[in-house]
């Protein structure tokens, strides 16, 4: 049986590109990937996106928007988790480096997606055009994907 982790994903976008992380400790360290984390209790989904954008990017945003939702299986882990995506094209502050992150604007014709999550070149593209989508990914270990599903949907 499988427990659900409820997480966040924040993409900043702005016209010709895209803001980054660079993931400095823990879970996907050395990767590039959105800003986001752990839903904490009481908090929305959405409020917890802004608040791990505010705290891994020092940025702020009265608008997001949600795009996606994917869970995540890891072969061996009895964890899915539970991301839910959002994209920012509005934001107030200068992207600063924190103890997790060190943020960096990419080209959107030059996203360095052999430092990213191996799933990341299948979905983001879709957020790029603003299409929304339901996936799954099934990993063994952080850089094998076994299976997946990508479905564009309506809403989400």
């Amino acid at each position: 049986m499988f427990s659900s982790k409820l997480l966040t994903l924040v993409l900043v976008v702005q016209p010709q590109r895209i803001l980054l992380g660079m993931k400095k400790r823990g879970f996907g360290v050395g990767r590039w990937n959105g800003f986001g984390g752990k839903v904490q209790q009481g908090e929305t989904i959405e409020e917890a996106a802004k608040r791990e954008l505010w705290e891994e990017s020092g940025l702020t945003t009265d608008t997001l928007q949600k795009i996606g939702n994917i869970k995540f299986e890891f072969v061996g882990s009895t964890e899915l988790l539970d991301v839910h995506i959002f994209r920012a094209d509005e934001f107030r502050g200068e992207p600063t480096e924190s103890e997790e992150m060190r943020p960096e604007w990419f080209s959107l014709d030059q996203i360095p997606y052999d430092g990213m999550w191996p799933d990341d070149y299948i979905w983001l593209p879709l957020l790029l055009q603003k299409k929304k989508f339901l996936a799954y990914f099934k990993f063994e270990g952080h850089d094998k994907i076994l299976d997946y599903n990508l479905e564009e949907v309506d809403d989400v």
